[in-house]
């Protein structure tokens, strides 16, 4: 195509250096299929699936975050599909391993999702049997559990350090656990230690913090709880960073009163790998980064890595840092397959999370209800 009559004369009348810098031609766009950008259109009533499909053409995060959906869609139509039977032939005895679909999805959250509200929403997707293991903090594993005893507030993040510590309040981001709330964990997990204790001197058994999770779970016997439906449905929760909490000074408190009690490491990472190593297909969903990020993504490892992938944090790569990497860093390493077509989402988990729920793992559990 020839140029335009104005664009003819700008050629012929400007200095031809600008001319060819500003009027360059274009060449054919560098992506499989054009897609030409739309947002949503609130001239008529806007309900909630409508919004999330504009989001695919509306660009930035909100593109990723819909390119997300699909991702974990695929995680899903693929863990629908029947196990192939040789496989079914393999399994070990442990029940956690055992527990076994076609696409084994893997949850990592951190701490602050336990805090926030954001916690309900992983107890849905446990409760209904949507993914296959957790991987978090301490935190995590206690504020799940503290709130089955005692409400966490919002509040400021502007609320002055100083002040709320002469209150005997904790302040997360904004929101608010008063320390009570943690007395109120220690008079219950004390005793639940030295049952643990007494078990293990009279049986001999060896603690793993997934083991000692699922004890929590069963003990708290609250439906409200992430941890008591993980027991129930059998889905471990893995800590490898169990002690990094208030679960770690209960242990360091109870190490004193009642020495003795052993929790192994070496049982979980051993576990989490077998479950991997095993499973057909893998997705990894991890809301943050740290720890949670990396010991999923090392455990996909062992199987040269996850079929499916979505990171939703808001860390950046510059510095090096596993939590802001990228999930192409993740390929290099052989934790993400390269024929994969993993998305990050840079965004707060708080927003991007319920969203991404609303239109994968809901979707299936209504579909089923109506069924």
């Amino acid at each position: 195509m020839g140029d335009s009559p104005a664009v003819k004369r700008a050629r012929s009348s400007a200095p031809e250096l600008a001319t060819e810098a500003v009027l360059k031609r274009s060449e054919d766009l560098p992506v499989a299929e054009k897609v030409e950008v739309k947002g949503v259109d609130f001239n008529s009533r806007v309900e909630l699936d409508t919004l999330m499909n504009s989001m695919l053409t509306t660009g930035f995060q909100a593109t990723q975050l819909a390119r997300a959906v699909n991702e974990i869609n695929k995680m899903l139509d693929c863990r629908a599909q029947e196990l192939p039977k040789e496989n079914l032939d393999t399994l070990e005895d442990d029940p956690f391993i055992a527990r076994r679909t076609n696409c084994t999805i893997f949850l990592g959250y951190t701490s602050n999702m336990g805090s926030s509200g954001v916690r309900d929403i992983i107890k849905f997707l446990v409760q209904h049997n949507l993914v296959d293991c957790l991987v978090t903090t301490a935190g995590g594993v206690e504020e799940d559990l503290i709130k089955c005893m005692a409400p966490t507030y919002l509040g400021e993040f502007s609320l002055r350090g100083q002040e709320l510590r002469s209150k005997g309040i904790n302040r997360i981001g904004n929101l608010l656990a008063p320390n009570d709330n943690y007395c109120k964990f220690e008079d219950w997990i004390i005793p639940v230690l030295d049952e643990m204790l007494k078990e293990q001197e009279a049986t001999g058994i060896i603690w793993s913090p997934s083991k000692m999770i699922s004890r929590f779970g069963e003990r708290i016997n609250d439906p409200s709880s992430i941890a008591y439906w993980a027991h129930k449905n059998q889905i471990p929760i893995f800590c490898p960073a169990i002690t990094d909490g208030s679960i770690g000074d209960m242990l360091y408190f109870h190490s004193f009163r009642s020495p003795g009690l052993v929790v192994d490491l070496v049982q979980d990472i051993r576990r989490i790998n077998s479950m991997a190593v095993k499973a057909q297909h893998s997705g990894m969903l991890i809301l943050g980064g740290g720890v949670v990020k990396h010991h999923i993504c090392n455990a996909n490892l062992m199987r040269n890595g996850a079929d499916f992938a979505v990171y939703i944090n808001t860390g950046q790569e510059f510095d090096g840092s596993d939590s802001g990497a990228s999930p192409d860093e993740a390929v290099s390493w052989g934790k993400i397959k390269a024929a994969a077509q993993p998305v990050k989402v840079c965004a707060d988990a708080s927003i991007a999370f319920p969203l991404l729920v609303s239109q994968t793992f809901a979707k299936c559990v209504h579909k089923n209800d109506a069924q």
